[in-house]
């Protein structure tokens, strides 16, 4: 009996009416929330205090909030619209500058139809439908059922676009959905032609207590880029690119755009003592929708089960298959030991900075790591990578460390044989050390077969053509590499060189200043340019770059490259007080006597050049190679001695006497 009489109370109070419905969500809260509940509840008390203050100005009715969400009433499908539109704009207006993980991006949907009014709450068809419609909109978007586009089609300036082959979930009768297209997706109009299958992996975001565990979400990056590098069909940005956006401000859409990816990863990695969450989101550059996201719970150990399996997810969202393969590579190089895995991680992060004083800290944690783990293929091909740098850019003597590089390498690929980075440093010292070219180029083209994805092999490889007189497959390669990693400093310098060997000195400088546009303190942007001047006699511009380079390298490489101005003016005093400043602590200094060498013949000086190119040879100086193709050589190409070095470079067959 009261049951009755509640029923028919509940009735008398209820009333029915035509109404147009919002319905708004956050995107992604869910995610941010499980990885940090703090600043996912501050970043929607902001979001609701921006949307509580449009919905009155366009008769809109809070009605309630359901989670991240809200339900709102208008009184006609124009004014909702309306507000939709201007919601998106001053959302949009929000995040502009702010790096992603303070920006808020949200969905709306919107219906119209009966709705009853009961206890300060709406129920009906009309509040079903618009939360079905909701999920359908992109990040920042907004999508309307047909009957609110027959309400608005000619009283609004947006185009509106039909959404195909798409149905409401728990909606019996067929709904047509329409999307608003937004006033500034004309600014993005170019996005549409972006490859999805074309992938950058954003830095993870450090979300650990320990500020000091940056390296890890470094790390989790770098092998999360390397995982997916793994999959045959997919095309994947280079680290040294996608960092440059870590802690950026920029939008999805733009950075979708620098890097010619369609497809972007994003997400964030916590580390408590032996335990990881790992959170990532997979987003359509072209419209900064959201396509798959998750979460994981991990031990360390199972970290590579982690990276795994984001690699197949991402490639069952893309529509890509793996081949077995594929599945092959994912599984590449681990270790169970978690502190060796922890120790590698730390490596590469110094690795990455290139500096002596980090690539030596670097080699003691990647040796104190395959000391825990003799097994750990990836520590071996580390402590390769980092010997190889270490001895080609003479920051320690190429006689010892080329021979350890070599034999890291080695170990590694015994342990796994589809390790690239190790095939890489392989084929690297099978060119500077051993002097076996032929060897050289194969091991490149294994490393390229292996995985074409890797910009360090096709940059490397670009080298070592230029090198053998093979011009238009170094200019292939260096592109290629370029393709992998758009925004490298290195690559784009090696681009300057590649024109200053072509003779095209005034492409080289032009690149050199968009590079320079990007990062004005890189020295090897500047060194490529003050071969160009030289080219052009443009020795006023060549002792300006001079300036600035010296603000940036150590003084005797400052007085080197003055040094190399001056001989190229035939200023022979000035050259001759910089040498003698600098050739007796070239060996101690690491300076390479091969730029030495080319003072010496720029000023007529043959037999010292040849002398200090002798010196070159002994010490496995890598840049020894330049002989074949530097052009203050051309003077003594028949020169008996140029061509023995030619000869015990293993250069001669690639450069007969004309």
């Amino acid at each position: 009996m009261v049951l009755q009489t509640r029923t028919v109370v509940m009735e008398a109070q209820a009333e029915r009416r035509l109404a147009a419905i919002m319905f708004t969500d956050v995107v992604g809260y869910t995610t941010l929330a499980q990885a940090n509940e703090a600043e996912a509840m501050k970043r929607l008390e902001e979001h609701r205090a921006i949307l509580r203050g449009i919905f009155p100005l366009y008769n809109g009715k809070e009605v309630k909030t359901i989670g991240d969400a809200f339900l709102i009433e208008f009184p006609s499908a124009l004014q909702a619209v309306t507000c939709s539109i201007e919601i998106q704009r001053q959302m949009r207006d929000r995040n502009a500058g702010l790096s992603d993980e303070k920006q808020v991006q949200i969905r709306v949907g919107v219906h119209v139809g009966d709705v009853i009014h009961a206890q300060g709450d709406i129920l009906g068809d009309a509040v079903n439908v618009s939360s079905r419609i909701e999920p359908l909109a992109p990040a920042g978007g907004v999508c309307i059922s047909e009957q609110v586009y027959d309400h608005v089609r000619n009283k609004i300036d947006n185009p509106l676009e039909r959404i195909e082959g798409k149905t409401l979930k728990n909606v019996k009768l067929p709904i047509e959905v329409y999307r608003i297209i937004m006033p500034w997706e004309a600014e993005t109009k170019a996005d549409v032609g972006l490859d999805t299958k074309r992938v950058a992996v954003l830095p993870l975001k450090n979300m650990s207590p320990d500020p000091n565990d940056e390296y890890f979400a470094d790390g989790m990056t770098e092998e999360l880029i390397t995982a997916l590098a793994s999959v045959t069909e997919l095309t994947v940005i280079a680290r040294t690119s996608v960092m440059q956006y870590k802690n950026g401000p920029k939008r999805i859409s733009d950075i979708g755009r620098e890097l010619n990816a369609g497809t972007l990863v994003e997400g964030s990695v916590r580390k408590a003592a032996n335990k990881v969450r790992i959170t990532v989101q997979l987003i359509d550059a072209r419209n900064e929708g959201h396509l798959w996201a998750q979460s994981y719970d991990k031990q360390l150990d199972d970290i590579f089960t982690i990276q795994s399996e984001v690699a197949q997810k991402v490639a069952e969202a893309l529509k890509v298959k793996l081949v077995e393969e594929d599945v092959q590579r994912l599984e590449r190089g681990s270790t169970k030991n978690t502190e060796a895995y922890t120790l590698y991680l730390k490596g590469m992060f110094y690795w990455n900075k290139r500096t002596h004083e980090a690539l030596t800290k670097a080699a003691e944690l990647l040796k104190e790591a395959v000391r825990l783990d003799p097994s750990f293929a990836l520590g071996h091909a580390g402590l390769a990578q980092c010997y190889q740098v270490m001895a080609a850019n003479y920051i320690e003597d190429p006689l010892k460390y080329f021979p350890k590089a070599k034999e890291s390498a080695l170990m590694a690929l015994s342990l796994d044989g589809r390790l690239v980075e190790a095939h890489t440093v392989l084929a690297a010292v099978y060119g500077s050390y051993d002097r076996d070219i032929p060897r050289s180029l194969a091991q490149f083209e294994k490393a390229i077969q292996i995985n074409p994805n890797y910009a360090t092999a096709h940059q490397w490889y670009s080298q070592l053509l230029t090198w053998v007189g093979r011009t238009e497959e170094a200019n292939r390669e260096i592109q290629r590499a370029l393709g992998f990693s758009p925004l490298s400093m290195i690559i784009g310098a090696n681009i300057i060189n590649s024109y200053f060997y072509a003779k095209e000195y005034d492409k080289g400088i032009e690149y050199g200043k968009k590079l320079i546009e990007m990062d004005p303190n890189f020295e090897y942007t500047y060194l490529g340019m003050i071969e160009c001047y030289l080219g052009k006699s443009m020795f006023t511009e060549a002792m300006e770059a001079v300036d600035t380079v010296s603000k940036l390298i150590t003084p005797n490489e400052a007085k080197l490259a003055r040094a190399w101005v001056y001989s190229r003016m035939k200023r022979v005093d000035e050259c001759h007080t910089l040498l003698s400043e600098i050739e007796p602590v070239a060996e101690k200094e690491h300076i390479s006597p091969t730029q030495i060498a080319y003072m010496h013949f720029a000023l007529g000086e043959n037999d010292k050049g040849f002398e200090w190119l002798e010196k070159a040879f002994a010490a496995f100086d890598r840049y020894a190679y330049d002989i074949a193709v530097e052009q203050v050589l051309d003077g003594v190409r028949s020169d008996p001695r140029y061509l023995s070095m030619l000869e015990r470079l293993g250069l001669a067959q690639y450069w007969k006497p004309k």
